[in-house]
């Protein structure tokens, strides 16, 4: 069965394009590490809760955007073989794949912020259609 690593993050919306750049080549490694599909959304109705809510749990401020983005693995193995790649590559960068380097492809958010977790499947409902 399938594995989905889920993030959150607050973007400055002025920093719109520069996600999209950062994104499309940093999601360019998971798919080399074995992901099967990655999707990176753009807040667009995210309404403020009583009690919590997706800014709040990023602490977004008025001039930032929150993004939900998930990547899919075929199977929790090769999710775990690929974040151990990673992390070898954040104790040795020289060792690094060059798109995940910070100083070519910087983030253009706060990574402090960043909300992430792996999650098994438990329900999935497809269209007949």
């Amino acid at each position: 069965m399938s594995y989905i690593d889920g993030f959150v993050i607050a973007v400055p919306t002025a920093n719109k394009e520069k996600f999209i750049a950062h994104a499309e080549t940093g999601d360019s490694v998971f798919i080399d590490l074995g992901a099967t599909r990655i999707m990176e959304c753009w807040g667009d109705d995210v309404p403020d809760g009583k009690v919590t809510d997706f800014r709040k749990a990023v602490q977004a401020k008025d001039d930032e955007t929150v993004v939900f983005s998930w990547v899919e693995w075929p199977d929790k193995a090769t999710r775990d073989a690929a974040m151990k790649t990673m992390t070898e590559w954040m104790e040795n960068p020289e060792k690094a794949d060059p798109r995940m380097n910070p100083e070519t492809n910087p983030m253009p958010f706060d990574g402090m912020r960043l909300i992430y977790g792996g999650f098994a499947p438990l329900v999935e409902v497809r269209s007949k259609a």
